[in-house]
């Protein structure tokens, strides 16, 4: 088995179906509308909207957090992670009645039994919302910096990639890179190649949520590389939203060839029937990657993550002693 790193995964959205049921179970609600046979059922992107959102409305208190985290993370080790950062939203804490420290202290206290159980290491990465506007997103970056979290290594962007103008959410950006965190932000997902050159421009990440659209500018592509920003692709995710229409049109080689730095990440995992390891699977099956090509991408993340160098010295470490079996 690779060992496998995740930077991008959405923790709402990572909640497994099995544990929604449970949370249903617990307040009473139900869940027919959005979960079917033991799965997510949505159409379109409004309906996943609207399934993250209803799924998301479980999670009421700081156990629930707690569990929600150490679920995932704990799933994750089985399938051979050895590292993994998490989304996170101060909006969610808001919408659950629960205060934001409260919601990032509980989420902390998942990562950490997970960490307890299995030695698996995360992080969390405090993200605005796009389309709540720009006052929004430096909220959540104060939040970010003041909260001292020391889990808490990084700052990100996600949401609408089509609402405003990224220049709105510098100042944002500028606070979390001025107090030390780590910048990503999503663009080049549903928008084309001109999100992820406004990002570049303004915001400055030295991560690319998604980032695949920049394909379809090669001076933009040139550039990802000679910077050496990081794409936090997301396979299954682009073809089951339709930003691309199958695996072969997706972009995934074509960027490598070219010498971009990209790894491999679920996104919402239940929600697109994936999970870290089928995206492992999916870029070996449709992509042609080895296993050393995976193991590749797997130190490419540990180099891009957002944690101390004594850290990322032992998860290298970590990565070139893990043991190859089935």
């Amino acid at each position: 088995m690779v060992a496998k790193a995740e930077l991008h995964c959405h923790i709402e959205g990572a909640a497994s179906p099995d544990l929604v049921l449970a949370q249903a179970r617990k307040y009473g609600v139900d869940t027919s509308n959005f979960l079917r046979d033991g799965a997510y059922h949505w159409y379109d992107f409004t309906g996943f909207l609207a399934a993250y959102d209803e799924a998301a409305s479980l999670f009421r208190t700081e156990e629930d957090y707690a569990l929600l985290a150490e679920d995932y993370l704990t799933s994750l080790a089985k399938d051979g992670a050895i590292y993994s950062e998490i989304f996170i939203s101060p909006d969610h804490a808001e919408r659950a009645g629960l205060s934001r420290m409260a919601y990032t202290n509980a989420l902390g206290e998942g990562i950490e039994r997970a960490r307890a159980a299995t030695g698996i290491e995360g992080r969390i990465i405090v993200t605005g919302v796009r389309h709540f506007g720009a006052v929004s997103v430096e909220d959540a970056a104060r939040f970010a910096v003041a909260c001292e979290h020391p889990l808490v290594t990084g700052f990100g962007m996600a949401g609408e990639e089509r609402f405003g103008n990224v220049r709105d959410y510098e100042t944002a950006f500028d606070i979390a890179r001025e107090a030390g965190l780590g910048i990503t932000v999503h663009a080049g997902e549903l928008v084309g190649w001109e999100s992820v050159e406004a990002a570049l421009n303004h915001l400055r990440p030295t991560r690319i949520g998604h980032g695949v659209r920049a394909i379809e500018n090669p001076d933009l592509v040139r550039r990802l590389v000679d910077e050496g920003v990081v794409l936090e692709v997301c396979p299954v995710s682009n073809i089951v939203l339709k930003v691309f229409p199958d695996y072969a049109s997706h972009p995934l080689p074509q960027l490598m060839a070219a010498g971009c730095r990209v790894t491999l990440n679920s996104d919402d995992p239940p929600h697109f029937h994936t999970s870290l390891a089928h995206e492992y699977a999916v870029a070996k099956a449709h992509f042609g990657l080895d296993d050393t090509a995976l193991r590749g991408i797997t130190q490419t993340a540990i180099e891009a993550a957002f944690v101390d160098e004594a850290t990322r010295t032992r998860l290298l470490a970590a990565l070139g002693h893990k043991t190859v079996a089935q």
